[in-house]
């Protein structure tokens, strides 16, 4: 990875940690992101994959939480769920230009199935 790389990768980081601590990280585009927000509790959070490639950089970011809420017409289990989001980075001279989140509900929707 370059040192441009290199920096726009902690530049990324830095930014969804600043999002963390605003509790606003799980705000997203996404029609349904308050409902998630509402319906998942007690929730944690890590970068487990970034990728670089000259201005761009995708972070994996894995959310652990209480299924606490209704969600997608399923009612709450109690159970820890793994949320998986995914964001995309445009940083130009150290600046973000553009970022986008989105959820993955294809991982999400299983894990509340009845056992």
């Amino acid at each position: 990875m370059s040192s441009i790389e290199q920096k726009n990768t902690e530049t990324a980081a830095a930014l969804i940690g600043e999002l963390i601590r605003k509790g606003v990280l799980e705000r997203t585009d996404q029609f349904f992101s308050g409902q998630l927000c509402e319906a998942f509790t007690e929730r944690s959070y890590d970068i487990e994959e970034t990728l670089a490639q000259g201005d761009k950089v995708v972070a994996r970011v894995v959310i652990t939480a209480a299924h606490s809420g209704m969600f997608a017409g399923a009612a709450p289990t109690g159970r820890r769920v793994k949320i998986t989001q995914f964001h995309e980075f445009r940083i130009v001279s150290g600046n973000i230009e553009e970022h986008r989140g989105w959820f993955d509900t294809g991982t999400l929707l299983p894990q509340l199935q009845a056992k």
